[in-house]
């Protein structure tokens, strides 16, 4: 696929998110009619493999409603969250005015996010749940995260397991309980072309551009991109949990997150880099 073709598809996820915004924006998903709570969408480890962010320079790349930025500033971070739509970084700057910290937030495509951010360069960058499969080239991607890391700096990925993203985001109508696998495990088959007026959340329905478009990337070619840009990967950890009930038969756990009574599959990964 060329560079023009991907910058095309990747405007009509950009025209997507816009318009997936004001139903995010009015479901009860996010929790946006009382408090966002941004600590649910984190699980304990996540902090363990990153440690405390108190003082540093954090960077959420495709923050979306920075609800997980927020956590960030919270405990301490000088956080900015980065995000290609327009409508998503403006409703981010208002959720984190009403819960009362100081985020910075920058419209601009991650493959941009250097030069949007004037050169700045971050002790975290943190990205994940639902951002990777937005990227049609991680090389890229990997390279503009290396160059937005301090010498010592982490980057860490909480991502949607490769496994979990081939059954596909959500039950098809009227399915049971089996596990069905509906798209590849590895990349590099091209883009799955998504056309629906319902997204993840609940909420009124998507109006106006509805065509998205996901990359399949397993955790090798993640880490092979990596390590191509001069990162060194620390650490790698699979999940067996969600932050949401993904399936009709998960179980709640102890942390409030939901997890297969079986079978026992990875849905999370956690990753962590170093430069």
């Amino acid at each position: 696929m060329t560079s023009d073709e991907q910058d095309r598809l990747m405007r009509a996820n950009q025209a997507n998110w816009d318009a997936r915004t004001p139903v995010h924006l009015a479901s009860r998903f996010y929790g946006l009619d009382g408090d966002p709570d941004p600590s649910r969408w984190f699980a304990p480890w996540e902090w363990e493999d990153m440690g405390d962010p108190a003082g540093r320079d954090v960077l959420h790349l495709q923050c979306h409603l920075g609800t997980e930025t927020i956590a960030f500033a919270q405990r301490g971070a000088r956080a900015v969250g980065l995000d290609f739509s327009a409508a998503s970084v403006s409703a981010a700057a208002g959720i984190a005015a009403r819960a009362g910290v100081h985020v910075d937030y920058v419209h601009a495509n991650v493959y941009d996010a250097g030069r949007a951010l004037g050169g700045r360069r971050f002790d975290v960058v943190y990205t994940g749940k639902g951002a990777l499969c937005y990227l049609p080239d991680l090389d890229r991607w990997a390279e503009v995260v290396s160059r937005l890391l301090r010498p010592g700096g982490l980057l860490y990925i909480v991502e949607f397991h490769p496994l979990l993203n081939s059954l596909g985001p959500k039950p098809a109508p009227g399915e049971g309980p089996e596990l069905l696998l509906r798209h590849d495990y590895l990349g590099g088959a091209g883009p799955v072309h998504r056309d629906g007026t319902r997204t993840y959340t609940d909420g009124p329905a998507v109006e106006g551009a509805t065509d998205s478009y996901e990359w399949m990337h397993g955790i090798g070619e993640v880490i092979g991109a990596l390590t191509r840009a001069g990162l060194t990967v620390r650490r790698l950890r699979e999940s067996d949990e969600l932050p949401w009930q993904r399936w009709p038969h998960m179980v709640r756990t102890a942390s409030g997150w939901w997890r297969l009574p079986e079978p026992r599959i990875p849905l999370l990964y956690g990753l962590r880099a170093e430069r």
